[in-house]
Parts: C-alpha cells; sequence; structure tokens
C-alpha cells in the first residue's frame, strides 16, 4: 500500500501521471526514515525535509506539519498489516504537474510508501566489506549537493561499477578530489583518536545519522571529532573507516586496497545508537 496526496491505495493501483516532474525533470526530493513503534530521529528528518524544500523553492503546504506527516506514516504502517516492527519509511515530495525547465506552479504533492525490515536494532556485519573510489563523475560542492533528489544518476552508475568489480560500496569524489561520501551514506575516518568526515562544504549529503554520530562523538572524551577535506590518501593511513545511513546504521569497512581496517570504534557507536533507539 502506499499514501499518495493523503488517499491510500493499493501499491499495484498507484498511479501517477506521465508528466510527473519527479520523473520527467528530478523536480522532487525524498527523505528516508526508519519507523519502529515511531519514526526515529522524526525532528531532524522533519527539518531537512522543509530545509530541502525550501531550497528547491517548493511552496510548503501549511498542513505539512511534523504532527501531520507522523500520522499520515503510521495511519499507513498500520493499514499494512504486517507483522514487523520496524520499517523503511520514504516520502516523496515532487512539484505538481505543468511547466517544462520552468514549472506553472510551486504547488507540492507526496507519496509515502512503507516496507518492512528484518532488524529492529542497527549491528555490524561481520562479512567483508570492501571499497574503492569511483572516479568517473565527480560532485559539485554546493547546497544541491546535500539534497535528497531524485536526480542521483551517478549513485546508480557508481553502484554498477561496484557491483561489476565485486566491491560493497565506492567513495565518491567532489570537484576538488576531495572524498566526501560513499554512494549510499557518510563516511568517517579514524586515525589515533581523531574521527574525520567531510564537513557539508564539500557536498555530502547532510545525514541524519551523520549527525547523530557527531552528536555521540561531541560527547566522547576519547575521541576529538574533525570535520574537513578527506583526501584519498588519507585512506592508507586510517585505522577504521565506517559509513553510516538511518537504515542500515554503520557499515565498517574491511578492505580498501591492500588496506585492512579494526571494526573497534564501529561496535562501540552500535551500541550506544541502538541504547538511543531504545530509549525513544
Amino acid at each position: 500500500m502506499v499514501n499518495i496526496n493523503g488517499t491510500i491505495v493499493e501499491s499495484s493501483n498507484a498511479n501517477l501521471s506521465i508528466h510527473n516532474r519527479g520523473f520527467t525533470y528530478g523536480d522532487s526530493i525524498f527523505e528516508t526514515l526508519k519507523v519502529n513503534n515511531k519514526p526515529l530521529f522524526w525532528e531532524s528528518h522533519y527539518f531537512r525535509l522543509m530545509s530541502s524544500m525550501r531550497i528547491m523553492r517548493m511552496n510548503i503546504p501549511m498542513s505539512f506539519t511534523p504532527e501531520f506527516l507522523e500520522n499520515e506514516i503510521m495511519t499507513l504502517i498500520r493499514l499494512l498489516n504486517i507483522k514487523s516492527r520496524s520499517y523503511r519509511v520514504k516520502i516523496h515530495v515532487y512539484r505538481k504537474d505543468g511547466g517544462l525547465y520552468t514549472p506553472k506552479s510551486s504547488k507540492i504533492e507526496y507519496m509515502i510508501s512503507a516496507t518492512n525490515l528484518e532488524h529492529d536494532l542497527y549491528y555490524i556485519d561481520d562479512r567483508e566489506y570492501e571499497i574503492e573510489l569511483f572516479k568517473d563523475y565527480l560532485i559539485a560542492p554546493n547546497l544541491l549537493s546535500t539534497l535528497k533528489t531524485n536526480n542521483k544518476a551517478l549513485n546508480v552508475i557508481g553502484s554498477i561499477f561496484a557491483k561489476e568489480n565485486n566491491y560493497q560500496n565506492c567513495l565518491l569524489l567532489n570537484t576538488n578530489k576531495n572524498i566526501i561520501e560513499a554512494l549510499n551514506g557518510n563516511i568517517f575516518l579514524v586515525r589515533d583518536k581523531i574521527i574525520k568526515t567531510p564537513p557539508l562544504s564539500d557536498g555530502c549529503l547532510k545525514g541524519v545519522l551523520r549527525d547523530e554520530i557527531i552528536k555521540i562523538i561531541e560527547k566522547s572524551e576519547d575521541y576529538d571529532l574533525n570535520e574537513s577535506s578527506i583526501s584519498p590518501f588519507e585512506l592508507q593511513k586510517a585505522d577504521e573507516i565506517f559509513i553510516t545511513n538511518v537504515i542500515q546504521g554503520i557499515n565498517s569497512v574491511t578492505k580498501y586496497r591492500k588496506k585492512i581496517y579494526t571494526r573497534n570504534l564501529s561496535n562501540e557507536l552500535i551500541k550506544k545508537l541502538n541504547l538511543i533507539l531504545r530509549i525513544s
């Protein structure tokens, strides 16, 4: 089942116009979140959605309150009638049909979908997790690059490259040749007691779990956080590398070329994240 503009229909009966601007021009943003008994980190997701709509110059309806959208999400989940405690929910917001590059209206429509997840809590997968650089295309370090929009051709091509070469993930570069993120999440490097992650000004996604990890690190007496540009040469010097996104939690990298990494901090952070999940 799926919620389209407040009407819940069976997925098989869900239809979007062939003139849908999300399809024809990528004039759409989305928010992916994890829901247990309620949406996790909901305030962060909501404000990121609102911020993205403003940056895209979309009109935000007065009805788009946190309470309204949360109720839309939970109503859909209840109607799914699936015996699961955890769900992956995706909110799409797209401009109404009409116009070419210049839209006829900045009014929006929305769609909410949900699928059940196997695990309620985050966990470290102990299988090999090898990464490589994806250098075919570069990302501009600007504000649009930090948004979750339908313009994800680079991530699609990069994912195909990773699959064809048996990598579990690839790291993306900006036009300054600095590492900004992975194909599906933010990146953190650990060396000694310094944890490094790219700044938003480099063009990385403003990840919700990225922000939560930063909050945890800033409270730690054992590590210092450094938000600064990351050169590809730093990968060989790191003790540990991990990738974060709100659905999978933390993916701990085991190998980059000939370099092998530990998983010590990743395991610590997973425990702290799961404590937050249990409390919320």
